[in-house]
């Protein structure tokens, strides 16, 4: 699976002297396997790029593709990308409206036409992906807490068998541990299944935790498209545009400021640790 997105830009004025852009000449790939984070302030581009990547929104110039293939040229069959490329959106839950779970998780492979036994079949393997065990499936979807909720949502998508899977803030609202479930999992998906994952976050943290390589937006353009230790070594550029680091990082630089030798490159607590006990000779 490749998905590109090529010199794509979004204007809402597009015939204007001077267009006002939302997204303006941005570039990158995503790739089987990846695991990625999109980050940046609010009306920095993020939405109308993960748009893009499933075609709700077709960029005013640039291209995207799938395998090479231009998903807005004419008879591209956009209904068979969103199974492919699969858009979580915030408060996913909000969308649950089945009388029971293994009904709510059934209902894309539905629309895909598969029989009631195929969609049962993508239901419950979905549903081991996310770790819901069998005794969920009758219960009623607004029954469940706000992490077991999303696991729900999560398995719709997955039921689909996507090959990219995007997701909007997966942990806003959740306490730490549900937030770290819901990650764990995704991480596990694109590690054991092969899913590229494609997360927007504003926690720095959670990127520094799950994701291997890291997208910045900047007022509709990209800033910086490398791996999160790379990024973060930026961490006042980051500021000055409303972002930070993983507070980790801030406590290292502060540390080598008192002398102490640990890596600048620790994003997270783990290691920080580890870094501070080899300084110890520990």
């Amino acid at each position: 699976m490749e998905l590109t997105l090529k010199n794509v830009s979004y204007s809402y004025n597009p015939d204007a002297p001077e267009p006002v852009y939302a997204v303006r000449d941005v570039s990158l790939t995503i790739r089987s396997g990846d695991f990625a984070a999109l980050i940046g302030h609010t009306g920095s581009g993020k939405s109308t790029l993960i748009q893009f990547m499933n075609g709700l929104l077709k960029p005013t110039e640039g291209q995207v593709l799938f395998n090479g293939e231009d998903i807005f040229e004419k008879k591209y069959p956009l209904k068979t990308l969103r199974q492919k490329v699969g858009l979580v959106f915030q408060y996913p839950e909000h969308q649950l409206f089945e009388e029971t779970v293994l009904k709510d998780i059934c209902f894309g492979p539905k629309n895909m036409g598969l029989s009631k036994e195929e969609q049962e079949e993508r239901a419950r393997h979905a549903m081991k992906l996310v770790g819901l065990a069998e005794s969920y499936e009758d219960k009623s979807p607004f029954e469940l807490s706000g992490g077991e909720k999303r696991r729900v949502a999560i398995a719709g998508v997955l039921a689909m068998k996507p090959e990219c899977l995007i997701l909007d803030e997966p942990t806003a609202g959740l306490d730490p541990a549900g937030r770290d479930d819901i990650l764990g999992t995704v991480r596990a998906l694109s590690d054991e299944e092969g899913i590229a994952v494609v997360l927007v976050s504003h926690s720095m943290e959670d990127v520094a935790v799950y994701a291997e390589r890291l997208f910045v937006m900047k007022k509709g353009e990209l800033l910086y498209d490398d791996t999160p230790k790379a990024v973060f070594r930026h961490y006042k550029e980051l500021e000055q545009i409303g972002l930070s680091a993983p507070q980790v990082t801030y406590i290292a630089h502060a540390l080598r400021e008192k002398g102490f030798d640990v890596s600048e490159d620790a994003m997270t607590v783990a290691e920080l640790k580890q870094e501070i006990l080899r300084v110890l000779g520990k």
